[in-house]
């Protein structure tokens, strides 16, 4: 019967051109990063320039989902401003995630107990909260493997 279709909510990116696209299903979806065809530095996100060399000519280029942690800590009080993490606050790890592409980049953790530096790491990309306007914005942690 028409009207009675769950309507699906719209996906939006936390911060454009951090995700390779579409963004459904969410498990296809990898972080997109842009190499710089003069010297191969690579930038998390969709850049037009090179800070490493001021290039111009650059490429975008699918991060790989899983890392190692290169060092983290744990997040045991709710962070300050408009925190749109779990209510009540959970503690959680935030790590510098280093991927194959050359990168470390800071991320969320799945976890805060049984951290080690050094440990496999894979990439969720999940929604973190429903903005004003009903969208579902889609955010990036990382999960021991």
């Amino acid at each position: 019967m028409p009207g009675n279709e769950k309507a699906q909510k719209k996906q939006v990116p936390i911060k454009e051109g951090f995700f390779t696209m579409p963004l459904s299903p969410l498990e296809n979806v990898r972080l997109n990063g842009s190499k710089c065809r003069k010297c191969g530095e690579v930038f998390l996100g969709k850049a037009i320039g090179c800070e490493n060399c001021g290039s111009a000519d650059m490429e975008e280029l699918p991060l790989s989902k899983r890392g190692k942690l290169y060092t983290y800590t744990v997040i045991e009080h709710r962070p300050p401003g408009d925190y749109k993490g779990p209510d009540p606050f959970v503690p959680f790890g935030e790590g510098f995630v280093e991927l194959p592409e050359g990168l470390r980049i800071v991320a969320p953790l799945t976890e805060s107990k049984n951290l080690k530096i050094g440990m496999d790491l894979e990439l969720v990309v999940h929604k973190l909260f429903e903005d004003a306007n009903g969208n579902e914005v889609i955010a990036y942690k990382f999960k021991p493997v």
